[in-house]
């Protein structure tokens, strides 16, 4: 199947006031990059789509015009069982990633029993100077690395990024919030210790207060660790 094929197929699938709530939600990306296809549409076309052989050659043609067709290669991508041609799909496609849902909704489901082949492409990716690959790298670390594989040198690893980019920020406070619902131990000292930027540190607080996997009287203790931000220190733009 051809990518005009494909995207005509997509367009067939599109429902018009799902691409003008889904273009508000990812406001770096051009309202025209989207065809509005919903998410579990995709998700069951990119497994029927997986198992055919023009499959590969639309992995091939990067990079993609319409996020829908980035949304499609990175679920045919987690629906990889070969973890090696896995990794080669990630690292051919990562560079071309250009928003959050994309990145966030890519998730291998090889991954879970190959941690320990899995780790070093992490570290690899958290050092990229390409937004989106820190950001995949450091959700890919909070998915598989804060239950039985956990190690605190994970905790100083995100913490030590330094980046400006809103994505990755996000990121950052993502991963030490949903820290301190598994590790609330080992991951306090980084909030009590000012280990991350001011705004980092701040919405970490208030993604973890948010949480009701956290207790009222940790979230107290939490909240009152909020810091005061001047002018410059603002939310970063997306």
């Amino acid at each position: 199947m051809h990518d005009d094929k494909i995207v005509e197929r997509l367009r067939e699938l599109s429902d018009s006031e799902y691409r003008e709530f889904q273009a508000k939600l990812i406001p770096n990306l051009p309202p025209e990059k989207m065809i509005g296809v919903r998410t579990p549409d995709l998700r069951k076309f990119a497994k029927e789509f997986s198992k055919s052989p023009d499959a590969d050659v639309f992995l091939r043609n990067l990079p993609h015009e319409y996020f829908d067709e980035n949304q499609l290669h990175g679920f045919i991508i987690s629906e990889q069982k070969d973890f090696e041609k896995c990794i080669s799909l990630l690292e051919d496609f990562l560079p071309h990633i250009d928003n959050w849902a994309t990145c966030d909704q890519l998730s291998p489901k090889v991954f879970k029993k190959h941690h320990d082949q899995l780790l070093p492409h992490v570290k690899k990716w958290i050092e990229s100077p390409h937004c989106f690959t820190v950001r995949f790298g450091i959700g890919m670390l909070m998915q598989h690395f804060l239950d039985e594989d956990f190690n605190p040198d994970f905790l100083k690893t995100v913490a030590s990024i330094k980046s400006d980019e809103y994505y990755v920020k996000m990121m950052i406070a993502w991963y030490f919030a949903t820290a301190l619902t598994k590790r609330y131990d080992e991951t306090l000292p980084f909030i009590e210790q000012k280990k991350l930027d001011k705004w980092t540190h701040n919405k970490t607080i208030q993604k973890s207060i948010e949480s009701y996997r956290i207790s009222d009287e940790k979230k107290a203790h939490l909240k009152s660790m909020k810091l005061t931000l001047l002018p410059d220190e603002r939310t970063p733009k997306p």
